[in-house]
């Protein structure tokens, strides 16, 4: 029953800490763009390749 008395401060500490990090991080704007990492993986550089190219072009 003493250990109860030691951890529940902790616990609660822990779960305080916890909340502030996540809103912290949805204020930064970290959890605004979920999928565009994952569909950018799946595109080619190769539209980047012809972009550059482009651009030469031009100049």
């Amino acid at each position: 029953m003493e250990v109860i008395y030691g951890l529940l401060p902790g616990m609660l500490i822990l779960g305080v800490v916890g909340v502030v990090v996540f809103i912290w991080a949805v204020k930064t704007g970290q959890y605004d763009d979920l999928d565009g990492a994952g569909h950018r993986v799946l595109l080619d550089d190769e539209d980047e390749a012809e972009q550059n190219n482009e651009q030469e072009k031009l100049k």
